[in-house]
């Protein structure tokens, strides 16, 4: 009964990652075609690594699920002199691959975000999701989230007016073996390294894994360099995404040292994946 669609209009979160794609073919297998009154969708910041964006549309297309693609953007106001929000539809072959969603969102903030300014996660999945909904004609919805069991600290309350969150997964009880168990059995599966979901780099995300970026796909790890290096808005600062570290300084650790850093746990810190709740 936990993956029953719940009354009235349901958006459905797909991140684009294993947990979030078990969710989804577990709605299907217990509800069968989505009804119009059901929305599945996934954000994209320009950000994810490319085999997210083909999971994404490799499970739309294996299981005839529509899946509408978001991404962020901005009207400039001239009267005003502000940015403006909105969204735009896109799909696999037209979405952002480059992190053009994130710049447009910086360029409007004329800053970073960081660990206590986490405006990306909220403008380009909550609010962007939120903004094609009500564009629709939604007015209140159900959000369905893909949240396990063994993450129940991540489950809340919503504290929109217009929607509330339900946890299929956290109500059945299912765990990572679940999912991981589930995959296991499927002839497709999500080919992307471990470490490396969601936004490539996510300033949330371990040392280590931010190190792994640079070892292995340096040139998407400059990218977050790059904005650290640039001055950000009227008074030209220049702003960093963590206040601990750069990411120039872990690049330029790992060019130093060899791949033994990678396997002793004294040099670079161990912390959970960051991960975007959208």
């Amino acid at each position: 009964m936990s993956y029953i669609l719940p009354e009235g209009n349901v958006l459905i979160s797909f991140s684009g990652g294993r947990t979030s794609g078990y969710m989804l073919h577990q709605i299907l297998q217990a509800n069968g075609d989505l009804p119009e009154r059901c929305k599945v969708v996934f954000a994209n910041t320009g950000r994810e690594m490319p085999e997210t964006l083909d999971f994404v549309q490799e499970c739309s297309e294996r299981w005839s699920v529509p899946v509408t693609w978001l991404e962020y953007r901005t009207v400039y106001n001239e009267k005003r002199n502000i940015y403006n929000h909105t969204f735009e539809v896109v799909n696999h072959n037209s979405a952002s691959r480059n992190g053009e969603p994130f710049e447009v969102l910086i360029k409007a903030r004329s800053t970073l975000p960081n660990n206590f300014q986490r405006f990306c996660t909220v403008e380009m999945k909550i609010r962007t999701i939120k903004r094609f909904l009500k564009n629709q004609g939604w007015k209140q919805w159900a959000n369905v989230v893909g949240i396990r069991a063994d993450e129940r600290h991540r489950v809340s309350k919503s504290r929109e007016k217009e929607w509330d969150n339900h946890y299929p997964l956290a109500n059945a009880n299912q765990t990572k073996n679940h999912v991981a168990n589930f995959w296991k059995q499927q002839p497709f599966d999500l080919k992307v390294t471990a470490g490396f979901g969601n936004c490539d780099g996510c300033f949330l995300k371990s040392e280590k894994n931010i190190a792994a970026l640079w070892r292995l796909h340096p040139e998407r790890a400059a990218w977050w360099a790059n904005l650290e290096a640039m001055k950000h808005g009227k008074k030209e600062r220049v702003r960093t995404f963590h206040k601990n570290r750069t990411y120039k300084e872990i690049g330029d650790f790992v060019q130093r040292q060899g791949d033994w850093i990678f396997d002793d746990e004294n040099f670079l810190c161990q912390a959970d994946d960051g991960e975007c709740t959208g």
